[in-house]
């Protein structure tokens, strides 16, 4: 699926630390999130279902994958 992102509003993680190592979402777009690394704002975004997003968002909440 191809999503045109000029002019997305991108926002980062509530949980960004000092490293870094964060992802950033644009909120708004019907049916999918986009997702990019904070640190590369001009690199590619990933496009995800909302309903995939969501359940990964909900899987990183209840520590499903630990840490690492």
């Amino acid at each position: 699926m191809r999503v045109e992102l000029l002019g997305a509003r991108w926002r980062k993680s509530s949980y960004s630390g000092q490293g870094g190592e964060c992802v950033e979402v644009a909120p708004g777009f019907h049916g999918v999130v986009p997702v990019r690394d904070s640190k590369d704002s001009q690199g590619p975004a990933l496009v995800f279902p909302v309903e995939a997003w969501h359940s990964f968002v909900d899987a990183v909440r209840s520590d499903e994958f630990g840490s690492v």
